[in-house]
């Protein structure tokens, strides 16, 4: 395996792994969010933008500890058949379907940066009444399409290595504890 490709996968899944551990606490800030909802409802004048906040929070939590849940193997997976299958067989599938998988990101990034410059070209609001910008939410959406799509890369690198008997060892502190 080139080193390029190697060095190229552990700093893929360290700064995911960096990410992601960040992100992680959005769930913290989404419950304050919440927690504020429910207090200034029952007690003060009800806040118009909570719930868009707590929407855009959620967002962030979830578009940049996707790449991060990916690589700890979190995601979804048919067992049905994959579970039984060698090492090499999974390895040789998932080299075909991963590119189902770079596409989509390909696609989600395109329109998200084609989306991203418009609000930043005319400054798009929201029309609730908070009326908050939307290019800092579709910049985060952008980041986490980046980088599960170099997430997939780094699957397909991974695959790849397996197939010619060369395994690449997780990143440190990448496990799922």
């Amino acid at each position: 395996m080139p080193q390029a490709a190697l060095l190229f996968v552990r700093a893929v899944e360290a700064v995911n792994h960096r990410i992601g551990r960040m992100a992680m606490y959005l769930i913290l800030v989404l419950a304050g969010i919440l927690m504020w909802s429910v207090i200034a409802k029952g007690f003060f004048r009800p806040s118009l933008c909570t719930q868009e906040y707590a929407q855009f929070t959620m967002v962030g939590y979830f578009m940049l500890g996707g790449a991060w849940s990916l690589m700890l193997g979190a995601n979804v997976r048919m067992d049905l058949l994959y579970a039984r299958w060698s090492i090499r067989t999974r390895a040789a599938v998932d080299c075909v379907t991963v590119f189902a998988m770079i596409t989509f990101f390909v696609f989600m990034l395109w329109g998200g940066i084609d989306s991203t410059l418009y609000a930043l070209e005319v400054s798009e609001r929201s029309r609730s009444a908070c009326r908050p910008y939307m290019a800092p939410v579709k910049i985060v959406i952008c980041t986490g399409a980046f980088l599960m799509l170099l997430q997939s890369i780094a699957f397909l690198i991974r695959d790849i290595a397996t197939l010619r008997g060369v395994e690449i060892a997780p990143p440190r502190g990448a496990d799922p504890q």
